[in-house]
């Protein structure tokens, strides 16, 4: 008997929708995508109406082979790969590459695997949405011109191997203009007078209050100066203080909506320190299947890719028949929540990111899960009952205090705020986390209008204004997001390609930007303003959904771009990159120029006479200070320092010349040798290449130049490498030879 032949693009996913399906149909997996632009030239032809030439490459051509025979003798083949635009674009793939019957192809779409979701969808499959494959093909094409023609100008006028691309550009542009707005920052200075008080009849418990400004006045009062903060401190000692007003008001805070992408990364980065990396890659797991014992593969979240919070109503009666009984009928709204934020795609209905069962809580599922997918599913499963239930009461309390002073006979405003929660509702179970930690409030005791008050001391203590925050990875996705720039698959490699090609680094957190992130984002905001501007980037998005709603060519899109980003390119190009300067060579008296180190990425004098004259110096103000670490020099007990030398950066006793002890600076990576166990640490060869090596070294001996990731291998628990190309990241496997676990599509 003849079988249907499914073909998804992972092997979890396969075993999970194996479970629904029966014996009738054959699964295959494609491992993403079988076939895209070629790797080392451009692959698209400009005066051919923007034409993609694309390949097959060589690790597919056997598995493509086994689907166009598993293809043969198959009465239908149902397509079901994810339910979005990169799905859709595979799944077209596939049919071209494979040269599948078109009369037989169908296409599935399910937005989580379940039993009653998948069946649903194949019962009503329906043709490729050419539209959903022209908004990726435009999508791919553009971001592909944008790199190859951008990265061989950043070869030329900076160093060789970096790159550019459109999203992520535009990312590095905002890192480094939020750094400069931070060294730009002047700090002002300001002083505040806290009174610490108590009531005078018992019942009550000390409470602080702050200096607001002279009773009667509308104008708060500044103290910028150490020597007014001092004498009003001295004028209120020995004040009489009495309550002036209290104000006291119920407030009712709503539960935040179920987890879209952007929100799920930003989340797990504030509550679980998770890189929007290793959230996409977990989340990836629980939605394709965890095996759970005798039940089998099951999916338990749904597609992790969305925008929309939008939860079917079968969810919501979960949710709310869960929450009645496990809370009670008093934690439970009279009607279900419906967020209003929606997908503005109509092809594109996801849900939000949830559970598939609630009846799943998280301790149930301990067994089976490992520590990282249990805290992630722990976070999703959370959100989404929260969201459902009662808002959270809580009373607000203002007092206002007079404050007389027993030498001038001035009355002085000080204010006290304070919260209590009457009902808990939604905060019974989860509270959302903030970028920022806002100012703690307790409860005042019970106060009345025109009662005295015990003064227990006054605090002067100094402040300055604060400059903006640095980026962290959950403030700048949601940034991008506000923006408009990019989507829900394209942060967490947007994020990890700008740290990996060392134009930011993670620092406790923060992203700073590098030397060498400046200098690329320098040179194109200056040659290419338009390409990395936030508006015409997010403009780029609308137009992106215009095509995928069938509103707009994909080819008159591209040509709109393209023909001013190519005389931009070549003014680029042709311009000459070194900047003069009004200083003069101290050796033979010519102009000095400040040029690029194409090795090390950092700006310096040289004289305009080279070679002739090759009088060379740091440009003055951008010497950084020596980096001393915690390490002692293991010859003289002197600290060690961190320099930079044609081979990266190393370790070196700060009592050069004396003592010449020097040793490599070993980056970790947070993975572990798939040989012996040891860290993982970046390493630089004599040529200056990078590769990544066993810590234990010389006693083990395995090196990798694919760069390694803290995670495990889904399939086998082996160790996991990155292997990076222009306009895709390869998820692979190290352990015992390489086999390709995931295609990760990167936006440029």
């Amino acid at each position: 008997m003849s079988k249907s032949l499914v073909i998804v693009e992972s092997p979890a996913k396969a075993r999970t929708i194996a479970r629904f399906l029966g014996k009738s149909y054959v699964i295959k997996a494609s491992l993403g995508h079988v076939r895209d632009l070629p790797e080392n030239q451009l692959g698209v032809d400009v005066k051919q109406d923007f034409a993609p030439k694309y390949q097959v490459p060589k690790e597919k051509r056997k598995l493509l082979q086994e689907i166009k025979e598993a293809a043969q003798g198959s009465t239908s083949i149902y397509l079901a790969t994810d339910p979005d635009r990169e799905g859709e674009a595979i799944s077209w793939h596939l049919m071209e590459a494979a040269d599948l019957d078109q009369g037989r192809v169908k296409r599935v779409v399910f937005h989580e695997i379940t039993g009653p979701a998948v069946k649903e969808a194949f019962s009503h499959p329906r043709d490729i949405d050419l539209k959903l494959v022209n908004a990726q093909q435009a999508r791919r094409i553009l971001d592909r011109l944008v790199g190859y023609k951008l990265s061989p100008l950043l070869w030329q006028k900076i160093q060789p191997k970096l790159s550019a691309g459109r999203v992520q550009s535009t990312a590095l542009r905002m890192v480094v203009e939020r750094e400069r707005e931070i060294e730009a920052f002047v700090p002002q200075e300001f002083w505040t007078i806290t009174a610490l008080l108590d009531k005078v009849s018992e019942g009550g418990s000390p409470f602080k209050a702050q200096l607001h400004g002279v009773a009667g006045a509308k104008d708060k009062l500044e103290i910028s100066r150490q020597e007014e903060g001092e004498r009003i401190r001295e004028e209120l000692e020995g004040a009489s203080y009495i309550v002036a007003k209290v104000a006291k008001r119920r407030v009712l805070r709503r539960p935040a909506p179920p987890f879209t992408t952007s929100t799920l990364q930003q989340e797990a980065w504030r509550k679980l320190g998770f890189p929007a990396r290793k959230t996409m890659l977990l989340a990836q797991q629980l939605y394709e299947g965890i095996p759970l014992g005798p039940e089998g593969s099951v999916g338990l979240i749904t597609y992790m890719r969305t925008d929309s919070t939008q939860v079917s109503q079968l969810a919501l009666n979960e949710a709310r028949e869960y929450i009645n009984a496990k809370f009670g009928g008093k934690f439970l709204p009279k009607t279900p929540r419906i967020f209003a934020r929606k997908s503005r795609l109509a092809q594109e209905a996801h849900e939000a990111v949830r559970p598939t069962s609630i009846g799943r809580e998280p301790q149930s599922l301990a067994r089976f899960l490992n520590k990282d997918q249990r805290a992630l599913y722990e976070l999703i499963w959370k959100r989404m009952v929260a969201s459902q239930m009662a808002d959270a009461s809580l009373m607000n309390t203002g007092v206002d205090i007079n404050a007389r002073s027993s030498r001038s006979g001035s009355i002085y405003l000080f204010k006290a705020r304070g919260s209590t929660v009457q009902f808990p509702g939604f905060l019974s179970i989860y509270t959302e986390g903030q970028d920022v930690e806002p100012e703690e409030e307790t409860a005042l005791p019970d106060l009345k209008d025109g009662e005295p008050l015990n003064s227990l001391g006054l605090d002067l203590q100094q402040h300055f204004t604060k400059p903006p925050p640095w980026y962290n990875e959950a403030s700048l996705i949601k940034a991008l997001e506000e923006n408009g720039i990019g989507r829900p698959s394209t942060y967490a490699p947007t994020l990890a390609t700008i740290q990996e090609r060392k134009y930011v680094q993670r620092d406790n957190g923060r992203l700073k930007p590098l030397p060498l992130g400046f200098l690329v984002s320098d040179l194109l905001t200056q040659n290419f303003p338009e390409v990395i501007d936030l508006g015409f980037t997010a403009q780029m998005e609308e137009e992106f959904d215009e095509i995928a709603r069938g509103k707009r060519p994909w080819v008159k899109v591209i040509e709109n771009f393209y023909a001013p980003f190519s005389k931009d390119l070549e003014k680029a190009t042709t311009a000459i990159p070194d900047e003069a300067i009004d200083q003069v060579c101290d050796r033979c008296g010519r102009p000095m120029m400040v040029k690029v180190s194409r090795r090390y990425g950092k700006r310096f004098l040289s004289c305009s006479g080279y070679p002739e004259c090759d009088n060379a110096k740091p440009i003055p103000g951008e010497q950084k200070p020596i980096e001393i670490t915690e390490e002692q020099c293991s010859i003289c007990g002197k600290p060690m320092a961190i320099k930079t030398g044609r081979f990266g950066r190393f370790l070196a006793c700060t009592g050069f010349p004396q003592c010449r002890n020097a040793k490599p600076l070993l980056q970790p990576t947070g993975a572990h040798c798939p040989e012996c166990g040891g860290n993982l640490v970046e390493r630089r060869s004599r040529q200056g290449r990078r590769f990544y090596g066993c810590s234990n070294y010389p006693t083990c001996n395995f090196t990798t130049r694919s760069t390694p990731l803290p995670q495990e291998c889904p399939e086998c628990g082996g160790l996991l490498v990155a292997s990076g190309r222009q306009g895709e990241r390869c998820l692979k496997c190290a352990y015992k030879g390489l086999r390709q676990v995931e295609t990760v599509p990167v936006e440029a």
